[in-house]
């Protein structure tokens, strides 16, 4: 069963998810599999597949995310099907997350996981996030969205005062750090370790230069 592998997928992450977390994360998994024939949200058809390129990829972000901000308002840019701010919002409750696509089925999916799922820290956004006009964000996340440049050129104006960025990354980017301009502060790079997939994760901790 799919909740037997994410148990023992957060188990290896030191995340303890509640029965009622594990039983959404796998109700988001069956949901992805069967609205991705129709809405192409991801090119990962097979389940299992989708269970460790994707969810646990993700997981793989909550802890370290949680170590630097347990409450607050969290924006996923290019959220496509919801990957990380779906797995985000149902582990970490007290974040209030947003997730914004410039695709309109992508939205309109993460719309319908955070209905069924009964999330109401999980909203979506159908826009370009450089036309978004809200209040801002505390922590702004991508996973394969753009080059780190562009990611925070395109989302400079929605990070609130203290904010700071998290960019999901494979291997060490070492190029896009060395393109990053002056007013973009690199303050960690970290490594991780995705179970079940023998590839390399960084995430890269950004914040503006003073």
């Amino acid at each position: 069963m799919a909740i037997d592998a994410i148990a023992v997928i957060c188990g290896e992450l030191g995340l303890q998810p509640t029965a009622a977390q594990a039983q959404a994360l796998a109700t988001y998994l069956d949901l992805l599999q069967r609205w991705n024939g129709t809405y192409n949200l991801t090119a990962v058809r097979d389940r299992q597949a989708m269970l460790t390129q994707h969810l646990a990829d993700c997981l793989t972000a909550v802890r370290p995310l949680l170590s630097r901000v347990s409450k607050g308002r969290v924006l996923d840019v290019g959220s496509g099907g919801g990957l990380p701010g779906v797995v985000l919002a149902v582990l970490a409750p007290k974040l209030d997350v947003t997730c914004v696509d410039a695709v309109g089925k992508k939205a309109a999916f993460v719309r319908q996981v955070a209905g069924q799922l009964a999330l109401p820290n999980l909203h979506t956004v159908h826009a370009r996030v450089e036309t978004l006009s809200v209040a801002a964000f505390d922590v702004i996340t991508s996973r394969a969205f753009a080059s780190l440049a562009n990611f925070t050129a395109l989302t400079a104006q929605l990070l609130a005062p203290g904010g700071v960025w998290m960019a999901m990354k494979g291997k060490h980017p070492g190029d896009e750090l060395a393109a990053l301009p002056a007013c973009v502060a690199v303050f960690h790079v970290e490594q991780l370790q995705v179970p079940g997939l023998d590839v390399e994760r960084c995430l890269v901790w950004m914040r503006p230069a003073p």
